[in-house]
C-alpha cells in the first residue's frame, strides 16, 4: 500500500516537529513547512494526499493557502485553530476545508481524523445508498431532481446540462441527500455518514457544507427544517 503524504503548516517549531515526529510514527510521510508561502510551494511541487494548515501561518495564512488549493485540487485539507468558537474556523471552512482540528489537541484524535478523511475521500465514488441498505439508483445510475442530474456511477454532477464541480465531501453529502429525496436528515446522521464521525462533532461543519453545496446545485434544492436538519426536494 503506498504511504500517505502528508503536508502539514505550521509556524510553531515546537508543535510543528512533534506533530511531524507522531504522523511519522503512524506511517505518514510528512512534509512540514513554517509558513503559508513555503507551503504553498511543497503542495505545487509535491501534490499530497491530505493538507493540514494552521489558521494563524505568517506569510499567507492558512485561510487563504486553503483558498489557493481548492483552486487548484480537490486535496482533502484539515485547519488547526486554537479556539473552537473561532471565526476562523467558519472562514477555513468556507475557503473549502473539509474538517477541523481545535489546539491543544492530542497525536491520536489528530490521527484519528486524518484517517477518517482519507476513509470517506477514499470512497467518494460509493453509490448512494451503500453500503448500508439504503436503496441505490436506477439501472443508468444517474438521478434526476428537476435540472439536476447525478450521475452516481460517473461521479459526475450536472444542473441545466452543465457539469457542477463538487469536492468529495460535496459529492458524498449530496448523495446522501439523493439516496432519501423528501426524507429529513439530521446534522448528527450527516455527522456519521459523510464525516465518518463515531463521536459528537461540530455540526458548524454539516452548516457550512450545506451552504457551499446549495451555491453549486441551487439555493432552493436543499430544505432547512428548523431544529431536525436538512432535506433534499423530491
Amino acid at each position: 500500500m503506498a504511504e500517505t503524504h502528508v503536508l502539514f503548516v505550521e509556524d510553531d517549531d515546537v508543535i510543528r516537529e512533534a506533530t511531524q515526529l507522531a504522523l511519522e510514527r503512524d506511517g505518514f510521510v510528512v512534509t512540514a513547512m513554517p509558513d503559508g508561502l513555503s507551503g504553498l510551494e511543497a503542495f505545487r511541487a509535491d501534490r499530497p494526499d491530505i493538507a493540514l494548515l494552521d489558521v494563524m501561518v505568517p506569510g499567507l495564512d492558512g485561510v487563504s493557502l486553503c483558498r489557493r488549493i481548492r483552486d487548484e485540487s480537490t486535496v482533502p485539507v484539515i485547519m488547526l485553530s486554537a479556539r473552537a468558537d473561532s471565526i476562523d474556523v467558519v472562514l477555513g471552512l468556507e475557503a473549502g476545508a473539509d474538517d477541523y482540528v481545535t489546539k491543544p489537541f492530542d497525536g491520536a484524535v489528530l490521527v484519528a481524523r486524518i484517517r477518517a478523511v482519507l476513509r470517506r475521500f477514499g470512497h467518494a465514488g460509493r453509490p448512494a445508498g451503500e453500503p448500508d441498505g439504503r436503496d441505490g439508483p436506477d439501472e443508468q445510475g444517474v438521478l434526476s431532481f428537476g435540472d439536476l442530474e447525478i450521475d452516481t456511477e460517473g461521479m459526475e454532477v450536472r444542473r441545466g446540462g452543465k457539469r457542477v464541480a463538487l469536492t468529495p465531501t460535496e459529492m458524498r453529502l449530496l448523495l446522501e441527500f439523493s439516496a432519501a429525496p423528501g426524507t429529513v436528515l439530521s446534522r448528527d446522521k450527516l455527522l456519521e455518514r459523510v464525516w465518518d464521525y463515531g463521536w459528537g462533532g461540530d455540526t458548524r461543519v454539516v452548516d457550512v457544507h450545506v451552504q457551499r453545496l446549495r451555491t453549486k446545485i441551487g439555493q432552493d434544492r436543499i430544505d432547512t427544517v428548523r431544529g431536525f436538519g436538512y432535506k433534499l426536494k423530491a
